[in-house]
């Protein structure tokens, strides 16, 4: 994922410019626990005034522009906001391979077909008018720009962050969350086809499929229920994560959204896959898991959760678990990996362990550092997630 190196550049000179004697310290140089959380806090706050003022034209126009893609956005604002900050719905529209005409018309209709009891529910019109136009490379980018502008400029709560999609957005879903899920406390799923996409990443978050018994075409039902299957099977070994629902609507066909059933809101104009945005909201994401796994797809990151990996490779996986000061990595295919801690994780003035294959490669203090903080900041702008220190290790069978 792409930096925004000028939003950095602006921030890197403000925290320089700062009079305190936080900013006085090397930014190398090792911080105690109050410091850190102080620093993360400053440093966060000028990030998100700088963010509003730089890119201020496309929060107002809401449109989007990167690498020659554009997306513009539709919000629509239900109910009041809760103290900790709105709700956020990310809604995928349909079409796909068609003409522009046909996916406008998508989109259009896309933002009145959900309700909610609360949160703010923005509609992107896709960049492209491709087959694949929601699981496409800028695809990430764009979602993550957005959310930083979301977080920073409409107060939003980055542990309520949603996705959500409808038949070629319903492809989205499939492939954005598993390889997004450390943006999204759940995700929703309704009338669309993984193509090849992996359910491993999802073990951090609420994950609902939603498809009509009769959605044949490109054999969608029969391959959520094969997800059905691979998802309970994921949770039977890994009984903590994997939180799912997967419903087959009898004698329903593609058009799930345009049906109703007497469970969903009242007055709504929701369709019954409208159930998974209910199901969806009682999650909050966890920023820092105990447990990660990490299965990179075609579309590569470079960080997910408290794991960070430069020049990723497609399809390359990592599992790995915190258990009091001791992080064990079980599994890898991967020779390196750089593993980010706050005080959340465990507790960073004691000895941290990092074991592999039995074998401990890493023992020592892990020191909390200012440009460990700036860094984290500056790729997810997410106020919730950021991080005092990282270790870097050499993974060797």
């Amino acid at each position: 994922m792409k930096n925004y190196y000028l939003i950095s550049i602006l921030f890197l000179f403000c925290s320089c410019k700062n009079g305190s004697d936080l900013s006085k310290k090397n930014k190398f140089s090792s911080l105690n626990r109050a410091q850190a959380i102080q620093l993360s806090s400053e440093l966060y706050q000028k990030y998100a005034v700088d963010l509003i003022n730089f890119r201020a034209k496309e929060i107002e126009n809401q449109l989007i522009e990167l690498d020659g893609y554009k997306l513009k956005y539709h919000l629509k604002t239900f109910g009041q906001m809760p103290q900790n900050g709105w709700s956020l719905f990310i809604s995928l529209h349909g079409g796909g391979g068609v003409d522009p005409e046909i996916n406008e018309r998508q989109w259009n209709r896309h933002k009145i077909l959900y309700s909610l009891e609360q949160g703010i529910l923005l509609t992107p019109r896709s960049p492209t008018d491709t087959w694949n136009m929601w699981h496409q490379a800028h695809i990430d980018e764009i979602l993550n720009r957005l959310l930083q502008n979301m977080i920073a400029g409409s107060k939003i709560n980055p542990n309520k962050v949603f996705l959500l999609g409808y038949s070629a957005g319903g492809d989205g879903v499939y492939q954005l969350a598993p390889r997004m899920a450390d943006r999204f406390a759940a995700a929703s799923m309704s009338a669309g086809h993984p193509n090849d996409a992996s359910p491993l990443g999802l073990r951090n978050i609420g994950f609902s499929i939603h498809m009509g018994k009769n959605d044949s075409a490109y054999n969608r039902n029969s391959v959520a229920e094969e997800w059905e299957v691979k998802l309970k099977n994921l949770k039977i070994k890994d009984f903590k994560g994997y939180n799912h629902l997967v419903k087959i609507y009898e004698n329903r066909g593609h058009q799930i959204s345009h049906a109703k059933e007497n469970y969903v809101l009242e007055k709504s104009q929701n369709g019954v896959d409208s159930s998974g945005i209910l199901w969806m909201s009682n999650f909050s994401r966890n920023p820092f898991p105990k447990k990660v796994v990490w299965k990179q797809d075609d579309v590569t990151h470079n960080r997910f959760y408290w794991l960070k990996k430069d020049q990723p490779k497609p399809y390359e996986l990592v599992i790995a678990n915190i258990k009091d000061q001791v992080i064990t990595i079980s599994e890898a295919t991967t020779s390196n990996i750089i593993i980010r801690l706050n005080d959340n994780m465990l507790n960073m003035d004691e000895k941290v362990r990092v074991i592999f294959m039995d074998k401990e490669i890493f023992n020592d203090y892990v020191p909390r550092r200012e440009d460990v903080i700036l860094n984290s900041i500056n790729e997810y702008g997410d106020p919730e997630s950021i991080y005092f220190g990282e270790i870097s290790v050499s993974l060797q069978y």
